[in-house]
């Protein structure tokens, strides 16, 4: 069953990365698509060992060329999100196509599988079902009468691992030549995620492949090894599908700001908290710049169109009036302010409802009417949140501007 729940997380996270980054970000698509690659490998081998359904089973055998062939393209798709992120090129070529060969040759080799009898996989899946050794027997691709069950089993986590490696030496070789260029020097998170993410799938995949190994042989005294690599298979595992939610620029794909973009300081208030001399230049810039943008495009925007002072103003009218996606919003006000999108509009509504006060408002209006005219839904509401942002009540910061 932990297996079963790693490939439910697996399935999610692949949908989270395709819903948030989708036709903006090609490299967050290699991404979901290797962690989807994961998770069918893992859910079709936990079908094939732990199953006791001989119709599920069998439907696994008739699925081979299909599922084995996706296999062979987990390692090409980390390799090019890995050299996407790297080389900031997501684009496809035509020279990426040999990746593909070891894949298309097994589904060639598997397709006749897909014409062969019911009866024959029925029969090998009752045999399965009542030990799963009889695997070694079956012969489903044309490859099978060429090669051992053992070699064609491990190729596959063998073929991964080649790809593990081939982006860690990439990235190691990038790392130590242009550590303070191009992407790195405005995401230095991305070394820690690339590091995670190679490291635990390397050490799943080698563990792995021993696993399979393993089984083949005979013989008690393998027991105890066989457990300990399952185990660490299993925190591997758990690392390898859990780390992207401990990166949420990488989960929620926080971009660049495009190369034309700049924010011109001379077209913002004089009083607007923003450092005049900082401008976004016309080059690629990073998350930190595109922080800083959203930062100076919310505080222009509650400055001059003054949203806070409706009541059901929300982060998602915020979102549409700035464009920016609301998942970047509450990046943002997570990350960088460290409060919650209540408390930011709740502070535009204060200093509001002080500046009412300071101007001498309360001579003709209740407190309660200043809080609804600051955009407080409620007097209850209202004295919460002044006293929680002034440290006094509307009252007492009312009698020290009467005495002054």
């Amino acid at each position: 069953m932990v297996i079963l729940s790693f490939c439910i997380v697996g399935l999610f996270l692949s949908l989270i990365l395709l819903y948030f980054n989708a036709g903006k970000f090609s490299s967050a698509v290699y991404l979901s698509l290797f962690f989807l690659g994961v998770s069918l490998y893992l859910l079709y081998q936990y079908v094939l060992v732990t199953s006791k359904s001989v119709a599920v089973v069998s439907f696994s055998l008739l699925m081979i060329p299909i599922f084995g062939s996706i296999m062979y393209l987990i390692g090409p798709l980390l390799f090019w999100y890995v050299r996407s992120i790297l080389k900031d090129r997501t684009a496809f070529k035509k020279s990426d196509l040999w990746h593909l060969i070891p894949m298309v040759v097994f589904f060639l080799a598997a397709l006749p599988e897909l014409f062969a009898p019911w009866s024959d996989k029925l029969e090998a899946a009752t045999a399965i079902v009542n030990d799963t050794k009889a695997m070694e027997f079956y012969k489903p691709t044309l490859l099978s009468h060429i090669f051992s069950y053992t070699f064609l089993f491990i190729s596959r986590p063998l073929w991964i691992l080649v790809y593990v490696c081939w982006s860690f030496i990439l990235l190691m070789k990038y790392r130590m030549r242009k550590w303070e260029t191009k992407i790195f020097a405005g995401q230095r998170f991305m070394f820690k995620w690339l590091s995670v993410l190679l490291v635990s799938l390397m050490i799943l995949v080698f563990s792995h492949t021993l696993l399979i190994i393993g089984f083949t042989l005979e013989g008690s005294n393998l027991f105890v090894i066989l457990i300990w690599l399952k185990v660490i298979s299993l925190i591997s595992l758990m690392i390898l599908f859990l780390s992207p939610f401990f990166f949420p620029e990488v989960l929620y794909g926080l971009p660049r700001i495009p190369e034309n973009l700049e924010i011109h300081q001379q077209h913002l208030p004089a009083d607007l908290p923003v450092n005049k001399h900082e401008k976004i230049k016309s080059e690629f810039r990073f998350e930190k710049d595109y922080l800083t943008h959203i930062r100076d495009k919310a505080e222009l925007c509650m400055h001059e169109l003054h949203p806070y002072l409706q009541p059901d103003f929300t982060i998602a009218q915020l979102s549409v009036l700035i464009h920016v996606p609301v998942h970047h919003l509450a990046y943002y006000f997570r990350e960088v302010e460290k409060k919650t999108f209540s408390d930011y509009r709740n502070q535009w509504r204060v200093e509001h409802a002080k500046n009412l006060i300071m101007e001498g408002k309360s001579s003709d209006l209740t407190l309660e009417a200043i809080g609804i005219l600051s955009g407080f839904s409620s007097r209850n509401t209202f004295l919460h949140a002044f006293k929680k942002m002034k440290g006094i009540s509307p009252h007492s910061f009312l009698t020290q501007t009467s005495q002054k």
